[in-house]
């Protein structure tokens, strides 16, 4: 049985439907953006701006959007039917455009027939930087691939972070052979290994050097560095376009890596030129020569269970940067929840101090 109120509600509605009115015209339009704000999603957005003139007119001044990029389409009508590789980031070096979304005058997908429909899906992609020329207010911005850049073996753990201005700034890489459960959460492990926090006793784990373990680190490093300056190369158009972007995230749905820039980062990157790649690794900006800490242990064990085998925290810096965080205060701060205990149980480890030349 209804509730009187609810009645009375609806008799209202009744009565104002007879007579033409609509109610959601007097909610006022700093509300309906406050609405749109938390919606966020660009492709929600744009429907929602093919409902109505009011609508299409409040939705390029939100402040908050996420752009979730569905594929990469191939530069070479070649490679369409050859079959995809595992790593995202083959796909990103030699992409043309980023099948997004449709654009918001077409969002209205009821107006078209289902083959006129599929056509079009096939035959207009857009980028990114396009997509969001919609969008004239965005104060912050999310932006995530289909998948990860860095492909991996099946059982390694890889994650990275890095900040970019106009270059890297830093980098931070948390990586393991292989990560596995002891028991449920809080139980002591059985195994035999040191506890997470002991050193090493100024010793190189043999596992480091042995069985190709430092040459696998390596390629991590190398391959997350070329992946976070793939996407900072992405970046380029959109903050150009954006003045009003104060904070930039692009991540991946796996969770492997994000390149954030906040106010100051977006202003250097609009007020200095761009340090483009050497010509044989275009579609991405320049890597400049690194100071890198590295950590190692063979064996974590955290305190939810969790067992993180060949754990390696790796923190990089360019060379000559003398403000800012240093680099333990910067591998602090990079991720949260387990990998943040995982870190800090690697910052007790012994630091291995390495260069690298730009590249």
């Amino acid at each position: 049985m209804q509730s009187k109120h609810r009645v009375f509600a609806e008799d209202l509605l009744l009565a104002a439907a007879a007579e033409g009115e609509d109610h959601f015209d007097r909610v006022p339009d700093s509300l309906v953006l406050l609405i749109f704000n938390k919606l966020a999603d660009a492709r929600s957005l744009g429907r929602c701006s093919a409902v109505s003139r009011r609508f299409s007119a409040l939705v390029p001044l939100v402040d908050d959007a996420c752009l979730r990029i569905d594929r990469v389409i191939p530069a070479d009508a070649a490679d369409a039917g050859a079959p995809r590789p595992r790593a995202a980031l083959s796909h990103l070096l030699k992409s043309v455009l980023l099948a997004v979304l449709k654009p918001f005058a077409h969002c209205d997908a009821k107006s078209a027939s289902p083959q006129k429909h599929a056509q079009q899906q096939q035959q207009q992609h857009h980028s990114p930087a396009q997509v969001l020329r919609n969008f004239s207010s965005i104060r912050s911005l999310r932006m995530e691939l289909p998948v990860s850049d860095v492909g991996t073996d099946d059982g390694v753990v890889l994650r990275w972070k890095a900040v970019f201005g106009s270059t890297l700034q830093s980098c931070v890489i948390l990586g393991g052979t292989r990560v596995d459960r002891a028991g449920p959460p809080h139980a002591p492990s059985s195994g035999s290994a040191p506890p997470a926090g002991d050193d090493d006793g100024g010793s190189i784990p043999e596992s480091l050097y042995t069985n190709g373990g430092l040459k696998l680190r390596v390629v991590w490093t190398i391959s997350s560095l070329i992946a976070a300056a793939t996407r900072h190369y992405l970046l380029r158009e959109i903050v150009k376009e954006h003045p009003t972007l104060e904070r930039v995230a692009l991540t991946d749905a796996g969770g492997q890596g994000t390149l954030s820039m906040g106010r100051d980062q977006l202003r250097e990157f609009r007020d200095r030129p761009l340090a483009a790649a050497p010509a044989a690794a275009a579609n991405r900006t320049q890597v400049p020569a690194c100071n890198m800490k590295l950590r190692y242990a063979p064996l974590l064990e955290l305190s939810d269970g969790t067992r993180i085998h060949g754990a390696t925290l790796v923190v990089i810096k360019p060379v000559g940067d003398a403000g800012g965080k240093d680099l333990d205060e910067l591998g602090a701060g990079a991720f949260d929840g387990p990998l943040r205990e995982a870190v800090a149980a690697l910052g007790k480890r012994r630091a291995y101090l390495l260069e690298m030349n730009g590249f």
